[in-house]
């Protein structure tokens, strides 16, 4: 009788559809000004929606704003005088910038554990830890380009209730542009890909609520 009852209360935390809520936290740049971790950190905020395919698997797209800011008297090398020639200035690098990103990205989560607010039913957890990974397009308020980026990173969530959902989440955005700084290889040196480009890290703490009931009638019965 026990077992009964939580399967079809189970039934019913299980199929929801889809999420949509916010989030708020930090975010900094890592780039030719700044090489440290939460060095000079900013604040963001951001809008969330997910796609549920199942209790262990969900696509979720995010757009955040988020502050980024760097100095150069932490340490720098050199400018060279001419990016064309091999001679270098002695006088270093002077350079400060406050800006902010827009980012728009798509990424893949998976929960480590069947996730639900039945404990237990199936394996699922309240609690689980999880991984991300996708594919994200920035917006650079400092000169006022665009450029993809690749996200990757890591969180935990909670189940609230039945429809609320708390995340903590870290992510790493691996940009294409050396320029979310302003300065575009300042030492002469640029590479491919992601080699030598900016990058920004953003820690979050999201909100979301459940809709869109896949079988709301199913066990009225």
């Amino acid at each position: 009788m026990l077992v009964s009852s939580l399967a079809i209360s189970a039934q019913e935390d299980a199929d929801f559809r889809m999420e949509i809520g916010g989030s708020l936290g930090a975010n900094y740049y890592l780039g030719d000004v700044n090489t440290k971790l939460y060095h000079q950190s900013g604040p963001a905020v951001g809008a969330v929606w997910r796609y549920l395919f199942d209790s262990r698997n969900d696509l979720k797209t995010t757009m955040t704003f988020g502050s980024v800011k760097g100095n150069s008297d932490i340490s720098i090398d050199y400018y060279p005088t001419d990016l064309n020639s091999k001679s270098a200035s002695t006088t270093p690098l002077k350079y400060n910038f406050s800006s902010y990103v827009v980012d728009l990205s798509c990424v893949y989560e998976v929960n480590f554990w069947p996730y639900g607010y039945y404990q237990n039913y199936m394996g699922r957890k309240r609690l689980t830890p999880f991984l991300q990974l996708g594919l994200g397009f920035t917006y650079i308020g400092e000169n006022k380009s665009m450029t993809a980026n690749l996200p990757f990173g890591l969180g935990v969530k909670y189940r609230l209730g039945k429809r609320l959902n708390l995340a903590f989440d870290w992510s790493v955005h691996f940009s294409l542009s050396d320029k979310i700084d302003g300065l575009e290889a300042p030492l002469g040196i640029s590479g491919e890909g992601f080699k030598t480009k900016d990058s920004y890290q953003m820690t979050l703490i999201t909100l979301t609520y459940n809709f869109s009931p896949i079988c709301p009638n199913c066990n009225k019965n």
